[in-house]
């Protein structure tokens, strides 16, 4: 108790807290960052408080109190609103004077009806950083006295009053003042640092919000650029790029490489969002200049079926898309992460295991597969009653059932994702993963995923050790792999796990390796008398 009054009585009044809840520790709040940046004169009067999703609403709202805080914004999101409306509800009742403003795409769209609205005095809709910037202006009118300490702070609404719903002013971008200097040398050592060379999306793919954009904008690469020099100089090593078409323009994305290779050191990480079917040999030519470990590909295939592509505005060109994903993964040293959607409107479970088995052959390190979640304002809701898509009231708003798919095909394909991480995606059962997927990966991970659940009825909290078993068991009784082949599979993947105990599959096979060991060794020593 002490330090907590410890930390109270040393904390500065702060007017403004910034405040999000991060799926995990290592990210980092971009969206805030960009909103303190571009505060003006009430920049220094801003904080950003960054917790999880497993901080307690009670924690959160004691540490946000610490600040004796004015307004507090909130960044919301698909992941985090069930979270955050805890904390928004509970800071309410706890200060109500306390002006709540919220943000983010969960809140930008539909916003009649959502529970969380109701605990807010202002929501801010799609861009924030001139709105928000522009609202903390009349709300803490300071400039009577000028001293900027919010002393003419004006209260939030009453219970009775509705929450102020502002449209988002979208400046140019050369209006809006970059973020990274926000990055502190904690959030460089530990975090991963979320950059952007441009924003917007070209394309109208109808399960994305970026479906909405008109077009895709690039910052100042000069100024960008510089940016950057100076975050690398600081330490930065891990530059996860948030553009959503990284290499639409091939001059730019030169660029933004070149820069990089001139800086490459072996701790340098670089993410970026790649078009699969964009892939001009200037940027093959430097893609091949970089070594293993530093470029990471996230490729979003979704769905190879040429119908579903066409109902839901996503222009692809397929063979074009195989062909560079099939070369990145034969020729550069790129990790690559590529996507599926499962429950797009007229997928069927056949057409998206064709999928599946397509970007298997692919080979990319990582296959992830995603189900269709209904992002608030997107459009693919569009097909809601044509194609009966019915989705889950409860965040994230996942897909449960369609005109092709039912809740039970949907369920198990929920399953059929989360055990491919497990064994599929986390490089632990690489050995074993060319004789679980034989010729027909699809339908034989399927039958993998369906006993596995039979078996153990969960998804989650499965040791290394027990699936090792699971996997030998299932393998041979259900797949019908020879025993010997997957034993000495697993053998390989054991050896590298690091893992103590030994499997029980692998107890039998390690005590006949280890009495032909001592018996070789015997022979060799019998050997060695004779000789003498």
């Amino acid at each position: 108790m002490g330090s907590e009054t410890n930390l109270a009585t040393n904390l500065k009044p702060t007017p403004i807290v910034l405040c999000t809840l991060n799926a995990r520790y290592i990210h980092s709040a971009f969206g805030l960052r960009y909103l303190q940046a571009n505060l003006g004169d009430f920049k220094d009067q801003c904080v950003i408080e960054e917790f999880t999703l497993e901080s307690r609403a009670e924690d959160i709202v004691e540490k946000l109190l610490l600040h004796d805080p004015k307004v507090v914004g909130f960044g919301v999101y698909i992941w985090n609103i069930d979270q955050t409306e805890k904390v928004v509800a509970l800071l309410k009742a706890v200060a109500p004077d306390v002006v709540i403003v919220l943000g983010g795409p969960e809140v930008s769209h539909e916003i009649s009806g959502q529970s969380i609205v109701g605990f807010a005095d202002y929501v801010i809709t799609g861009w924030g950083e001139k709105s928000f910037s522009l609202l903390i202006e009349q709300l803490l009118c300071n400039d009577s006295d000028g001293d900027g300490d919010g002393s003419n702070y004006r209260a939030g609404r009453t219970s009775t009053q509705e929450a102020v719903v502002i449209a988002g002013e979208q400046p140019k971008l050369d209006q809006i003042t970059m973020p990274y200097e926000l990055y502190s040398d904690e959030d460089i050592k530990n975090r991963i640092l979320y950059v952007e060379a441009s924003r917007g999306c070209p394309f109208k793919c109808e399960f994305c919000l970026s479906a909405l954009d008109k077009t895709a904008w690039p910052f100042d690469l000069d100024l960008f650029l510089s940016e950057m020099d100076v975050l690398y100089k600081r330490g930065a090593r891990h530059f996860k790029f948030v553009d959503r078409t990284f290499n639409l323009k091939i001059k730019s994305s030169l660029r933004i490489l070149q820069f990089f290779l001139e800086r490459m050191d072996d701790d340098l990480f670089l993410h970026f969002e790649v078009i699969p079917d964009h892939l001009p040999e200037a940027l093959k030519e430097m893609i091949l200049r970089f070594p293993v470990g530093v470029l990471q590909f996230e490729i979003g295939i979704q769905t190879f079926n040429p119908e579903v592509q066409t109902l839901i505005s996503r222009r692809q060109d397929n063979d074009k898309a195989q062909e560079n994903l099939k070369w990145i993964t034969q020729n550069t040293n790129a990790y690559v992460h590529a996507d599926l959607i499962f429950g797009l409107p007229s997928e069927t479970v056949e057409s998206f295991g064709k999928s599946f088995n397509q970007l298997v052959e692919l080979a990319p390190h990582e296959i992830q597969v995603g189900i269709l979640k209904r992002l608030k304002g997107s459009p693919i809701v569009r097909h809601t009653q044509a194609h009966k898509l019915v989705f889950n009231p409860n965040s994230p708003f996942s897909i449960v059932s369609s005109d092709t798919v039912n809740y039970q095909a949907v369920q198990a394909v929920n399953r059929f994702a989360r055990y491919w991480d497990l064994i599929g995606n986390s490089g632990r059962f690489k050995a074993c993963r060319e004789l679980i997927l034989a010729d027909e990966p699809y339908a034989r991970f399927d039958r993998l995923s369906r006993a596995l659940f039979e078996r153990t009825g969960q998804t989650h909290k499965i040791s290394l050790l027990r699936l090792y078993d699971l996997v030998f068991d299932i393998g041979v009784e259900v797949l019908g792999i020879d025993p010997s082949a997957l034993r000495l599979c697993i053998e390989t993947d054991f050896d590298k796990s690091g893992l103590k105990s030994i499997p029980r599959c692998l107890v039998e096979n390690r005590k006949i390796t280890k009495s032909e060991s001592t018996l070789r060794n015997k022979q060799r020593h019998n050997s060695r008398q004779s000789r003498h």
